[in-house]
């Protein structure tokens, strides 16, 4: 018999996409070949997308592709383009502190579009999380780039949109499936602009291969199943505030893997980044269930894990 899992389990467990991908950045500096941002990014999506279809064996029904698509370029396609032009234009710190403006992106498209209403913590957790990313990034001299910040905004403005019309539209078929096409449709978003702009690479060591194989299993296969489940089963305001983990997973494993020094200012903006994630969840309650949304008049399809 199935048990369904409370709304404070489905929170954990969509906690663990972003502790995920805080694990990015090690591994990228530490596992993959250097300046090649873009092959990192598309052997973490098609892969792995292509690897859910063909467990699922299940196709969009005929009315879905276009949305398929539209979800695959906002959630992994142009999101990671456009992070990787702000990755390359600006210092870390300040693409990861835009990257934190997104839980009040969502918040306003949530109330435009899901008739969310947007809370006043949501707004105070959103304030503090930027501020706390900011100390946990950034360092005293930054150079700004007008292209970079411009590629950092659209990126997180994509991934916003996607989340907001991921949990409007539903899905009309498994949750592995969905996952698995969206994954395919960014991939080959990405895939023509690895060709163009950095090639292929001449070869890949054994290291490089474990990297790879870690970003897009648990860090994209698993970490987007759990995190579109999230977004199906949760308010987008909770959900979006998770992000704020994932900076905060990478200034903890940059401590504890790669030695990095821990300054009074990281301190305080990892206690700020927890207090946000506090006052943003407030009491969990179970919102109503979103159904699946018709395939051109078809049936609906009860959302299955």
């Amino acid at each position: 018999m199935r048990t369904e899992q409370g709304p404070t389990g489905v929170l954990l467990v969509t906690a663990l996409a972003p502790i995920t991908w805080g694990t990015t950045y090690a591994v990228t500096t530490e596992l993959l070949p250097p300046d090649r941002p873009l092959l990192a990014a598309t052997l973490r999506a098609l892969p792995a997308g292509i690897a859910l279809v063909a467990v699922t064996g299940a196709r969009p029904p005929a009315g879905w592709w276009g949305r398929i698509a539209v979800l695959g370029t906002l959630n992994v396609g142009a999101f990671f383009a456009l992070l990787f032009v702000a990755a390359t234009r600006l210092p870390g710190g300040v693409a990861a502190t835009l990257g934190a403006i997104q839980p009040l992106v969502v918040a306003g498209l949530g109330a435009l579009l899901l008739g969310e209403r947007v809370r006043s913590r949501t707004v105070v957790a959103g304030a503090l999380g930027i501020v706390g990313v900011g100390l946990l990034v950034l360092r005293s001299r930054v150079g700004l780039d007008a292209v970079g910040v411009a590629a950092g905004v659209a990126g997180t403005l994509s991934m916003a949109t996607g989340v907001v019309l991921t949990k409007r539209w539903g899905r009309a078929m498994p949750l592995l499936a969905a996952t698995g096409w969206q994954l395919v449709a960014g991939g080959l978003v990405l895939a023509p602009l690895l060709l163009v702009v950095e090639g292929l690479p001449p070869t890949l060591t054994a290291t490089n291969l474990a990297g790879h194989v870690w970003l897009a299993t648990a860090g994209t296969a698993g970490a987007y199943v759990v995190w579109f489940r999230g977004v199906e089963r949760l308010p987008v305001q909770r959900v979006s505030l998770l992000g704020l983990l994932s900076p905060l997973v990478a200034t903890t494993v940059g401590w504890l893997v790669l030695h990095q020094r821990l300054t009074g200012g990281q301190v305080a903006g990892a206690l700020l980044v927890l207090l946000a994630l506090r006052i943003g969840q407030g009491r969990v309650r179970t919102p109503a269930p979103v159904p699946a949304r018709p395939a051109l008049g078809g049936p609906v399809l009860e959302p299955t894990s």
